[in-house]
């Protein structure tokens, strides 16, 4: 899957297929592989992201990279290869069967794709071959490296080529290293054939691949290898109805059946949640009647306050007061003296 992958991706024990479908959106993640291991079988499964479909294999056979490459001779892997996705090739996926479209389908989406009048050949180092065999409906999974040598030529004049100088103690002429094979090893001396030498329609990496010359195209398996069963073929992730099954074959009123049930199921599901909702939404028009009411009470208090305030009523009983302590204070005069009292003197004597 390289460089198209999460290679840092850390998981822990209490993480969730939920909690990487969260944050799949933002980082442009559209497909999940999962394994996982039981105590009878080795499962896979293959995530379509945000919707679905979910593939769900059986992992029949496999080995590991190293495993593969611990048997060649010489292998080709180095680091540059990794950095261009690898060409998809699908073999026997003609048929019309929904699991065999939806598994072409699937397997085309994760790589971007080619287009074949303008592609780079040399961003092409890798080959993804996946074959499906109709006999036993089991899926070949393999992974090449690419390698591009020029025909025409003897092979001890491609060593030069390469920069590999042959030994040439045994030859009495330069001549003879062009017309002879020698001192070739078991892994040199492939065979080549119409099935694959083509003409390159441009440059690609290495000496004597030139365009419009013949060339050779060899694939070295780098691994892993994998051999798939598929078991189930289910809508949404891994939530959904089941569109296919290897197993489980049901007759057509069955199925019927078991998708009335669950339309029922989820009808009734969003009869409770449209409850709720009118639940939720009762109570909130409830509350903002409550402060409302409980505003409006407030303003009230606030405006009686105001008014109380503003006539004052402590003001005439202690005006009404001075006048009765001013009348007092006129009549004891007048008791006194016998004369009326001047203005001012009343207020005097008071004082």
């Amino acid at each position: 899957m390289e460089p198209y992958t999460a290679r840092a991706l850390k998981v822990r024990k209490n993480n969730s297929l939920k909690d990487f479908v969260a944050v799949a959106g933002p980082l442009g993640v559209t497909h999940f592989l999962v394994f996982s291991k039981s105590s009878s079988s080795i499962n896979f499964k293959l995530f379509r992201l945000p919707g679905g479909p979910t593939l769900t294999f059986k992992v029949m056979q496999y080995s590991l990279i190293k495993d593969v490459v611990s048997s060649l001779k010489r292998h080709r892997m180095h680091e540059q290869q990794f950095t261009h996705h690898p060409l998809l090739v699908l073999s026997n996926f003609g048929l019309q069967q929904i699991q065999v479209k939806l598994m072409a389908s699937m397997f085309q989406n994760m790589f971007p794709s080619i287009n074949v009048h303008r592609v780079n050949l040399n961003s092409i180092k890798r080959c993804l071959l996946i074959s499906y065999n109709t006999e036993t409906q089991l899926l070949d999974f393999r992974h090449y490296s690419v390698k591009v040598v020029p025909v025409g030529v003897s092979k001890s004049l491609k060593k030069l080529l390469q920069e590999k100088f042959p030994n040439m103690s045994r030859l009495e002429d330069i001549s003879e290293l062009l017309v002879k094979d020698i001192n070739l090893s078991e892994s040199e001396a492939e065979q080549d054939g119409t099935h694959n030498i083509l003409e390159l329609p441009q440059a690609y990496a290495g000496r004597g691949n030139m365009k419009a010359q013949q060339s050779a195209v060899r694939l070295t398996e780098i691994g892993p290898r994998m051999t798939l069963q598929l078991i189930k073929v289910e809508e949404g992730l891994a939530q959904g109805n089941v569109l296919y099954h290897s197993f489980i074959h049901k007759m057509e009123a069955e199925v019927k059946e078991i998708l009335a049930r669950k339309e029922a199921k989820l009808q009734l599901k969003a009869e409770r949640r449209q409850k709720q909702e009118a639940n939720v939404e009762r109570k909130r028009q409830q509350r903002e009647a409550h402060r409302e009411r409980s505003l409006a009470g407030i303003r009230r208090k606030r405006q009686q306050d105001g008014d109380s305030d503003a006539e004052d009523p402590g003001a005439p009983e202690q005006q009404d007061a001075a006048e009765q302590s001013e009348e007092s204070d006129a009549e004891y005069y007048r008791q006194e003296v016998g004369e009326e009292p001047d203005k001012g003197e009343s207020g005097e004597a008071g004082t």
